[in-house]
């Protein structure tokens, strides 16, 4: 197999408004957000996504708290943005609502980068059957 890099490394940003910490203090290790409302992601029917974080060579896993669950990143965007509570988005999703001081960022030190997306391919030495030459695609 060979792997073409298909995008550059992601940095996850947790971000809340501004009004959002004028009632709610700011978390400080990842375990804080257990006592923070947060704005939770579902990927598919049964499963939220669990907070991933990275520090040195420690890593958390959270499983956040918050009454709202949304399939779609502009609600989580939005929410954020509503003050609803935290959100746990892309460094390039969150960066133009920073800049503007719409959002705030918090936990940064946890929040390293990590390889971006690949696409993984046969390499052309391997002998394919005719099948197999027939359907030769990369996938994801």
């Amino acid at each position: 197999m060979v792997a073409v890099r298909v995008s550059s490394d992601h940095r996850p940003a947790i971000v809340g408004s501004p009004p959002y910490f004028d009632s709610h203090s700011r978390p400080k290790p990842p375990r804080d957000l257990l006592q923070h409302r947060c704005i939770n992601f579902r990927h598919d029917r049964d499963e939220t996504y669990r907070w991933e974080f990275d520090k040195g060579n420690r890593s958390l896993t959270v499983a956040v708290n918050g009454s709202l669950i949304v399939d779609d990143v502009e609600l989580v965007v939005q929410a954020a943005l509503d003050g609803v509570g935290l959100a746990y988005l892309g460094e390039d999703r969150a960066a133009p609502y920073l800049e503007r001081g719409s959002l705030v960022r918090v936990l940064e030190a946890w929040c390293q980068p990590f390889p971006g997306f690949f696409l993984y391919c046969p390499t052309r030495r391997q002998r394919l059957s005719s099948e197999d030459r027939d359907r030769s695609r990369c996938w994801v």
